[in-house]
């Protein structure tokens, strides 16, 4: 591929709901860019996109793939997104490195909860933006139901460049609003037909607000467009693109990515319409000075750049994605990567056509591509030279809030296991692995059920081993609310040296409920000597790990040895620790025990219309809702406390609930005491682990 400069550069991510056709689209300019031969469709799984067996598998995207495009002397870098919330992450990544997004649109099924998360989005990271309907070939595709659904959600900054022209049913050109002049397609050209009566009037009140729009970018146009003057091609183009730029303007076009209709406008669009790098700023950190270093995708300056994802394949192999941000990059370089501490060559240089690396010999600022063979580089780091080190910002990602527990079908394969979710944590930054040594279990965390799903069919049919998911044990506690005063004698005869230990004990309810135990002694007189004071306390703390009550962890249980005996030749530590323990099974039981649940802080945040659904929902779950704050966008936030236990299913409930416009995020708090009937179950439930002294449940 050639290499181009940063105003020859074009970096776009596609963005929208789930199966609206970003792929397709994708497919379609790839098709008419001369990637390819023939375009690929989702459903034979041969497009350049979708490349992962499971993509494949399931028809829909799961990663992000690049795609670079070249257009009249324009690089375009095409960013292909999942539209699934549960593979957010992707999309957050490719966003990193997007200067402008297209948010696409299925004309058959409309704007759905995807678009206006896509919207949300280029608000956040203030994307130049343009809409791109799809599907208007099918019978039932309204482009205008599309432009006045996002005009009435998002105002007078919606602007049609194009108006669909229908034959017989039939999707056969568009009219351009700008030159006011009618297209029919022939294949892959489109020969210029009067504009249809039916099309004047729409046309009419789209090129008005455009006008309107393009007045506003000056005095001068101003003045001109109330003294009734029109503007040319060329000033309307000029003064459109500074309002794409800032988003004060966001173009609406149309097509058929089955049909490739309306594909070569958009591509033309984008080379008119959005910045290059150079229009953009970006800004690190100079390590050495400690000042702002503006990279502003400047070739001229120190070499720097950012890893925006991170690419482990156990068929490719590994592919650091890096976003160029100032300087050019070349093969042979020597790069410092701050963030590991470590300077690695660069071997070679890559830019990616989905799984299809090809080799490159520079990178320009502003350009993305892939470095392979990075080994301590990791989604997110910076890299720059020794003599000038750049560091950058991390972008956000989306924090995971579902998890189940999981465990290795065959036991032999638990380090094979741990190693291949740590490769691919690397290429996911919203999937993590979590070893819960309390509750001797190992959880994994993603976005929603989906997720975890596509990571066991991928460990399974990608790294060979196999894991089972179940619901996760919640870290219950166990404490006591009364005194209890016990003693326990332990004495074994068996020849020789017997075994005898005896101690009287206290036990009640510690101030703090942070610690397992607090333990102090009372004894006078020498009833039990100094040297046996450790092995009571050993065997407290070996009784805390597996309470009596449900086996599980003590908190808060403040133990007095205040007496007890001892035999001068049998008594021993071992005879003390087993006393203690005993003793401190019987004290537990004789003094109130209770289970403690843990409890979160939960936030909620969903548009106004659906509140009084989640909080009755969130009664349900034995929640306390502590109360509402007003968010930008017509949303609240609900704050909560809420049993961690009922939180178990809450993100599928609440997409649900909420269509899938709902967000949530939770905190542990604190413990509370369990209400009875959910003690009772545990302890019912459990008795088995309390009998057999299962640690392991």
């Amino acid at each position: 591929m050639n290499v181009y400069t940063t105003d020859k550069i074009r970096n776009v991510v596609l963005l929208g709901h789930g199966g609206c056709g970003k792929t397709s689209l994708a497919e379609a300019m790839a098709y008419l860019a001369g990637l390819t031969s023939r375009m690929g469709k989702i459903d034979d799984g041969n497009t350049i996109s979708d490349f992962g067996k499971e993509e494949q598998k399931r028809h829909f995207s799961i990663s992000t793939s690049l795609i670079p495009l070249e257009w009249e002397g324009v690089k375009i870098n095409l960013l292909d997104t999942p539209g699934f919330f549960d593979f957010v992450g992707e999309a957050e990544e490719a966003i990193a490195a997007a200067d402008a997004a297209i948010i696409v649109v299925s004309g058959k099924s409309g704007v759905e909860v995807g678009t206006e998360k896509a919207w949300e989005m280029c608000e956040k990271y203030k994307l130049p933006r343009m809409v791109f309907v799809t599907d208007m070939d099918l019978d039932n595709a309204s482009f205008k139901n599309v432009v006045e659904t996002l005009t009435e959600k998002y105002g007078k900054r919606m602007a049609p460049f194009h108006l669909p022209i229908r034959e017989n049913e039939k999707l056969i050109g568009y009219v351009n609003v700008i030159s006011e002049t009618a297209n029919k397609w022939q294949g892959k050209d489109a020969v210029e037909i009067p504009v249809p009566e039916y099309s004047k009037e729409n046309l009419k009140l789209y090129r008005d607000t455009l006008m309107e729009t393009v007045a506003e970018t000056s005095e001068e146009f101003m003045d001109r467009y109330f003294s009734g003057e029109t503007f040319s091609d060329a000033e309307i183009r000029s003064a459109l693109r500074t309002n794409i730029h800032d988003g004060s303007v966001v173009p609406m076009t149309m097509g058929s990515s089955l049909l490739c209709y309306g594909i070569y406008t958009l591509l033309d669009d984008i080379v008119k319409y959005f910045p290059s790098p150079e229009d953009c700023k970006i800004a690190g950190i100079s390590t050495k000075t400690n000042e702002i270093f503006q990279a502003d995708y400047d070739f001229s300056k120190a070499k720097s750049a950012f890893v925006f994802k991170t690419i482990v394949d156990p068929f490719i192999g590994k592919y650091s994605l890096i976003k160029v941000c100032s300087g050019v990059f070349k093969p042979d370089d020597m790069i410092y990567n701050i963030d590991k501490d470590v300077e690695e060559k660069v071997s070679k240089l890559y830019t990616l056509q989905g799984n299809k690396p090809i080799e490159v010999s520079e990178l320009h600022a502003g350009d993305i591509g892939a470095i392979p063979k990075l080994t301590a580089a990791r989604t997110g780091n910076s890299l720059s030279t020794k003599a000038n080190v750049i560091k950058y910002a991390m972008f956000d990602i989306s924090t995971p809030y579902t998890y189940m527990r999981y465990r290795p079908v065959n036991k032999a394969d638990v380090d094979k296991i741990s190693q291949s979710l740590q490769k691919m944590m690397h290429e996911d930054l919203t999937l993590k692995n979590v070893n819960d040594s309390d509750n001797g279990q190992m959880l994994i965390y993603g976005m929603g059920d989906m997720h975890l799903d596509v990571v066991c069919s991928r460990l399974k049919n990608e790294y060979k081993v196999e894991i089972t998911l179940e619901k996760p044990k919640i870290a219950f506690r166990e404490t006591i609310k009364k005194k209890s005063d016990v003693e326990y004698k332990y004495k074994k005869q068996s020849g020789g040296h017997g075994q005898y230990g005896h101690v009287k004990m206290r036990f009640e309810p510690a101030d703090d409920i942070t610690v397992p135990y607090v333990f102090e002694e009372e004894v006078v007189g020498g009833a039990v000597p100094k040297n046996f004071f450790p092995a009571v306390e050993k065997g407290l703390q070996e009784s805390v790990v597996r309470g009596p009550l449900a086996a599980y962890p003590v908190v808060g249980v403040k133990a007095i040895l205040y007496d007890g005996s001892y035999h001068p030749v049998d008594s021993s530590e071992m005879a003390f620790k087993v006393a203690t323990s005993q003793a401190f099974k019987k004290g537990f039981m004789e003094a109130g025990p209770v289970l403690l649940e843990p409890i979160a802080s939960l936030k909620v945040t969903v548009p106004d219309s659906y509140t009084g659904d989640v909080m009755g929902d969130l009664n349900k779950r034995r929640g306390r809702v502590l109360g509402m704050n007003p968010v930008p966008g017509g949303k609240q936030t609900i704050e909560a406390f809420v049993p961690m236990m009922s939180l178990t299913g809450y993100c599928t409930d609440l997409r649900s609930m909420t269509g899938g416009r709902g967000e949530y995020e939770y905190t542990f708090d604190r413990y509370e005491q369990a209400p009875s009937d959910i003690q009772e179950a545990q302890v019912k439930e459990r008795a088995d682990k309390v009998a057999e002294g299962n640690v392991e449940a």
